[in-house]
């Protein structure tokens, strides 16, 4: 039996398949364009950490270099690490949460953040991709050369709240690519910073921009009062972040100027060879017709004081009005 269908919901039916298949189409290049950066950024955190746990150094040399941060900090007057971990630990269901910030706040926050800017801000994603991966070198660099040991693996009384309280963190970060002695720079609160940027300026939503303002507060927090990072290490690795954004966008500027000085010194000779945008065989090819040419006798007024007057008021007149105005005012014959 052959179902006959009417055929406005025939033409309904066909209307909606074109619309999925169109949206279809043009969600397809941005599909491909996150899976092609997600590889990349995978394959660059991998690198990180893999070089991270093969340049880790010597306890000695660590703590060494863990003594000479605090005793700066004290020579500043900043050292505050100790009254900020007591500080939390006097408050309950405090630690708890600062875990978490600590755990998920960090690389899961980082993969969002950059999922969101390559499915809705292409023109804006490689400028903080760029800033993650210069300053990761940079964190490499100084990881392999200035190990030092965090505050929670120091005889300075503090506690290593996340160990004690939570196993999480060590299945986001496995102990096989872990480099205890990485406390210098701490690209915890920096890349956190990047990414409230990215909020702040890209978001658009007053809710987006109160997340990326707190995320770094929140997050500097976090590590000072989990026993993780120094005071001095937040500091440098957000020095390294926005040195490192501060090159991404003058990188990404400078392209997208010889990108358009390129295509307007390439035009005119187009232009003038009628293949440029508006050329006849351009805009043949795309279905669009062209400027339609002026005639000599449209727009121009027969009479030198109509014209100027056309000239202060920008009032079009048709020839035929200037002309009629013309035959009125000669007497009959």
């Amino acid at each position: 039996m052959t179902l006959l269908l009417p055929a406005p919901a025939v033409s309904r039916a066909r209307e909606v398949v074109a619309t999925r298949t169109a949206r279809s189409l043009r969600s397809r290049p941005a599909l491909v364009f996150a899976a092609h950066q997600a590889v990349l950024l995978a394959a660059a955190v991998a690198t990180y950490f893999v070089v991270r746990s093969l340049t880790a150094g010597s306890a000695p040399v660590a703590e060494r270099n863990a003594d000479l941060l605090v005793g700066l900090e004290r020579s500043l007057g900043v050292f505050v690490e100790q009254d900020v971990q007591r500080l939390v630990l006097a408050i309950d269901g405090a630690v708890p949460v600062l875990n978490a910030i600590y755990i998920w706040g960090h690389w899961p926050v980082i993969a969002a953040v950059l999922g969101w800017l390559a499915w809705r801000r292409r023109d804006v994603f490689p400028v903080y991709r760029n800033a993650l991966l210069i300053s990761g070198l940079v964190g490499m660099v100084i990881v392999a050369t200035f190990p030092v040991a965090p505050p929670r693996l120091m005889d300075l009384g503090f506690l290593d709240t996340v160990t004690m309280h939570s196993e999480a963190y060590r299945v986001l970060q496995p102990p096989a690519f872990t480099n205890q002695y990485a406390a210098m720079p701490s690209f915890h609160v920096g890349w956190d910073l990047l990414m409230g940027i990215a909020l702040v300026r890209e978001g658009g939503r007053a809710w987006l921009r109160v997340v990326g303002a707190a995320l770094p507060l929140l997050m500097l927090v976090t590590v000072v009062a989990t026993g993780n990072h120094y005071l001095v290490d937040a500091v440098v690795g957000d020095a390294i972040v926005l040195a490192s954004l501060r090159l991404a966008t003058w990188h990404h500027r400078s392209r997208d100027r010889d990108r358009v000085g390129s295509r307007a010194a390439a035009r005119p000779e187009s232009a003038a060879a009628g293949q440029g945008p508006d050329g006849p065989r351009v805009l043949a090819a795309a279905g669009r017709r062209g400027p339609r040419p002026r005639s000599a006798h449209v727009g121009r007024p027969s009479q030198p004081g109509v014209q100027e007057g056309l000239r202060r008021v920008a009032l079009p007149v048709p020839d035929d009005a200037a002309h009629r105005a013309g035959d009125d005012a000669a007497p009959a014959r």
